[in-house]
């Protein structure tokens, strides 16, 4: 293939690539040089953007000159003199650049990506491995691979069906819920490292909330079963998840279908300020209280846990399928009530989507949504006795008890 006025842009792309990867390790070569007091380097910003327009240049020609390039620069750099900066990252990069440049001829969007990410990756050196062995500890490497493995390994391989009785279990999305609870664990206890718990744990909470208010609960009734002196601050995060699903309905009812937010404001709001309220005295009074903070790291989650809590949720839908299944569809309401054991969520879109689609009118939207969020918060009641123990459990019922009745009584004032 012949070079023509469409490869200039690529070719340029190509340019770049090289400049931005060369630029970087001319500075580390420059770092180099005067520690060791050595005038010589293997590569620095020319080398790298005559080795990405190698690359480019090769594509253009025949796709075999890019093999053989590689191969060449590869032995060169393995040849280098003994007095020479004998870098591996340095060698690897400079023929990864021969091939990002071939790329450039092909996808310059995708090359042009890949070498900023590799340019920052290679400015990072000294964060990255203050990081890796400094700031994190056996454990919590370990933990990470576990929660990667699971992710990137397992999860592939799990089925994405639906079996068993009623067909109610979707394996796949219950090891979702596995990683999910993992995952929170995890950043909860980042929070801890970095914020410290009275701080860490609610925000967390409250952001988690928008992925899984349940999932959120389980890990922080984790969180304070292993911990007890953290027992206020895990009540708060799980607490404030609760007011992320009131934020969470608003928002989809907002999208979906306004009218039918219009005629639940008044019960969200109530539930919102009720729940809000509750979650700022128990952050308030952690706060207050001269707990010693965590001594030494922990496990960043359970995997125990992660796997009893998905147990739960599967049982859950199991009963709510038998349910269905003996009393027949009885209308939106009930159907509203199982799919809100595992997500109010869920059943909000599939309201708003009937009145959206004028199958129902939006008041009387209010009630399937109301009683999906009520059975929500009874599953995240019961995720509470079975993860967090007594003190936890009559904690955070009180306050999931305090934002359904504010609910329910928006709802019936107004």
């Amino acid at each position: 293939m012949l070079i023509d006025h469409s490869n200039w842009l690529n070719l340029a792309v190509a340019l770049g690539v090289g400049l931005l990867i060369g630029a970087e390790r001319e500075r580390r070569k420059e770092a180099f040089v005067e520690c060791k007091q050595n005038t010589s380097s293997v590569a620095g910003v020319r080398t790298f953007t005559i080795a990405a327009l190698l690359g480019a240049v090769s594509v253009a020609v025949e796709f075999w000159l890019l093999i053989i390039s590689i191969v060449c620069v590869t032995l060169f750099v393995v040849s280098a003199p003994k007095n020479e900066d004998h870098s591996l990252t340095t060698h690897v990069s400079l023929v990864y650049t021969i091939i990002l440049g071939g790329l450039a001829m092909t996808e310059p969007a995708l090359s042009a990506s890949l070498a900023v990410a590799v340019a920052i990756l290679l400015a990072a050196k000294e964060p990255i491995h203050w990081f890796v062995r400094g700031a994190v500890t056996k454990d919590e490497m370990m933990d990470f691979l576990i929660l990667a493995a699971a992710t990137l390994i397992v999860l592939p391989l799990v089925p994405n069906r639906y079996i068993g009785p009623f067909d109610a279990i979707n394996p796949y999305n219950m090891w979702l819920i596995v990683i999910l609870v993992m995952f929170i664990g995890a950043l909860g206890h980042l929070a801890l490292r970095l914020m410290g718990g009275r701080l860490g744990l609610p925000l967390v909470g409250l952001v988690s909330g928008f992925i899984s208010s349940i999932a959120t609960v389980g890990a922080m009734g984790e969180r304070a079963r292993h911990t007890p002196h953290l027992l206020r601050v895990a009540v708060a995060g799980a607490i404030l998840s609760s007011l992320s699903t009131i934020l969470q309905i608003v928002m989809l009812l907002a999208a979906i279908h306004p009218p039918t937010l219009r005629e639940l404001a008044i019960p969200l709001l109530f539930g919102g300020v009720v729940i809000t309220i509750y979650g700022i005295v128990v952050t308030l009074s952690s706060l207050q209280q001269h707990s010693v903070e965590m001594s030494s790291p922990s496990r960043s989650f359970s995997v125990k846990t992660a796997l009893m809590f998905a147990i739960v949720i599967t049982l859950v839908l199991l009963a709510s399928a038998t349910l269905k299944a003996w009393f027949g569809d009885a209308g939106v309401v009930i159907a509203s009530a199982v799919a809100g054991m595992a997500d109010v969520h869920a059943a909000t879109i599939s309201v708003a989507s009937l009145s959206a689609a004028n199958k129902l009118l939006p008041v009387s939207a209010v009630i399937p949504i109301l009683v999906a969020f009520t059975v929500n918060t009874t599953s995240k009641v019961i995720t509470a006795a079975v993860t967090g123990g007594r003190d936890y459990f009559r904690q955070v019922t009180v306050g999931l008890v305090l934002q359904v009745v504010a609910v329910w009584l928006g709802w019936v004032l107004f």
